[in-house]
Formats: C-alpha cells, sequence, structure tokens
C-alpha cells in the first residue's frame, strides 16, 4: 500500500484557501467556509474536527453519518472519507497533525492506537452536549492562539493541546458511552462481517469466502446483511472495493492495470467492468475528472 497517495498538509492547506503554516506537521483550520471535497481520499495526517455550526454528510469507510453540530470527527490518516454538503451554514475547525509530530517526545509510539475512535468507523463521530462542546472549544482557541502569536515553545504547546483533545474525547465516550448514537446496535453478525470486509477486501471479494469465516451459507448471510442494512453482502464488499479504486485511481503515478492487480483482479479489463458496473464511468473517465 506504499504506493497509495494520500491528501499531504500542503494540499489541505490549499483546500481551505489558507496559507502553509511553517510547521509542515501540523495544520489548524479555524471555522469560516468549508470546502467539501467529494471524492473519496486518504490523508497523510490524523484529524480532529469540531462541528460548530450546521450539519455537514460525512462517509467514512463503509459507514455513513448524518453529522449536525455540536460534534466532534475523528479521522485517521489509513480511513477513507469524504464529506456532502447538507448546511449553507457549516462552520467547524479542524487540527491535522502527523503521528511523527505529537509522538515525537513521547515513549509510546503506538499510543494513538489505543483510542480505536480514529480507526474505527463506527466511533469516529461524537455528537456533544451543549457542556462539553464549550469545554472542547476552549482548546480549540488555544491552539488558535498559539499559532497565531509566534510563541517560539508553539510546536510543544500545539502538541499538548492536541494530547488535552484526545484525553478529552477518550474521556466523554467512557462517560457517555450509553447515550453516545453509534451503529453499535448494529447486529453482531453485521459488525463481525463488516470488520472481515475491512480487513481483507484488497485480496478477496468472493462472498463464499466471508461467509466460511463467519461459519454461515454465503446465502444466509446475504439475506442477513439485507435485513439488517437494506443492502446484500456482496454490495458491502463491492462498494468498499469501489472506494478503494476511486483513491488508488487519483493517484497518477499508478497504471490502471497496476491497480487491478493491487485490487486481485484477474486482469485489467475484468476491473474496468466491476468498475464501470458501480459507476456508469470506465476507470480512465473517473481518473480523467482530476486533469
Amino acid at each position: 500500500m506504499d504506493k497509495i497517495k494520500t491528501f499531504s498538509l500542503s494540499r489541505h492547506s490549499k483546500l481551505f484557501s489558507i496559507p502553509d503554516h511553517n510547521n509542515p506537521e501540523y495544520l489548524f483550520v479555524k471555522g469560516g467556509e468549508t470546502p467539501y471535497q467529494e471524492e473519496p481520499y486518504r490523508a497523510e495526517s490524523y484529524a480532529i474536527a469540531f462541528i460548530k455550526e450546521g450539519a455537514v454528510k460525512l462517509t467514512c469507510g463503509l459507514t455513513s453519518w448524518e453529522v449536525d453540530a455540536p460534534t466532534v470527527i475523528t479521522l485517521a490518516p489509513s480511513t477513507i472519507r469524504y464529506f456532502t454538503k447538507r448546511s449553507d451554514q457549516l462552520k467547524m475547525d479542524v487540527v491535522f497533525f502527523k503521528d511523527t509530530f505529537l509522538l515525537e517526545q513521547h515513549a509510546d509510539h503506538f499510543l494513538l492506537a489505543k483510542y480505536d475512535f480514529f480507526e474505527n468507523s463506527d466511533r469516529c463521530v461524537l455528537p456533544l452536549k451543549e457542556d462539553y462542546a464549550t469545554k472542547l472549544n476552549k482548546v480549540f482557541e488555544l491552539i488558535q492562539l498559539t499559532q497565531t502569536a509566534a510563541n517560539i515553545h508553539e510546536r510543544e504547546i500545539v502538541r499538548s493541546y492536541i494530547f488535552a483533545l484526545i484525553y478529552e474525547i477518550d474521556a466523554y465516550y467512557r462517560q457517555y458511552i450509553l447515550i453516545v448514537q453509534t451503529v453499535s446496535k448494529a447486529s453482531p453478525l453485521f459488525t463481525k462481517f463488516r470488520q472481515l470486509v475491512r480487513q481483507n477486501y484488497m485480496r478477496e471479494r468472493k462472498l463464499d469466502f466471508y461467509a466460511a469465516q463467519l461459519n454461515i451459507t454465503p446465502k444466509s448471510l446475504s439475506a442477513a446483511i439485507k435485513k439488517q442494512t437494506g443492502r446484500s453482502a456482496g454490495e458491502w464488499i463491492d462498494d468498499i472495493i469501489i472506494l478503494e479504486a476511486k483513491v488508488l485511481l487519483q493517484n497518477k503515478m499508478l497504471t490502471v492495470s497496476q491497480i487491478s492487480n493491487m485490487l486481485n483482479f484477474s486482469d485489467q479489463s475484468v476491473f474496468g467492468k466491476f468498475f464501470r458496473a458501480g459507476t456508469d464511468m470506465s476507470p480512465v473517465e473517473y481518473r480523467k475528472k482530476f486533469n
């Protein structure tokens, strides 16, 4: 997966129409008019976004969220995501940061893995009570003040505020886990199936494989998933492969043939037919959108 292109911090700067910050390891974006990135992508950095006003639709991996303020969104670099407009008044603050920046002086370089709300698309959206939203807003304001003050210890101070955000979010989850609306209400079978898909879709897209892992017949698996979600198991598998293909096709350094191989298709023609069936366009036509 090393060749997969991701959104850099510099690209995020351009997306939000703000000057490149002199620190290439983190970026703070303050409110105002927020652009929408409606094509799926990955990023080179983690992100903590505070939705202050309005609403947005977030698709994160295989999960879609109707997000209303006040809410915190947490995303890991590996997470495929895209945003769709729901409100004309969307305002949010975002801090993007590389793990190497946050953990530069930390003894545990695997610290972020302990907080699954970054990697787990079922926990990446956290609705907030008003008092807690006010509390987190103050932390974001402190990050902004630190960045604009040109403090000699800016890196260390911003780093400490990001840690504070992570600890506050984790504490909120632990305290209010019963009121947080996530897809944890999904059936155990669907939860296990979706986890298997996330782990194996780059090399396995046959329903038989997933059914065998779950000790169930393919027909029974598909029927159970459709009853739970309104979509068949095969559609869930196809959707995540299409998402991955779209991300890969945005990287002009990869040929369509290479992408076909990465997704374990027998040849480019089979991949092309699969992609067209899911998007009504060929891989080359989709790629031309980014010229």
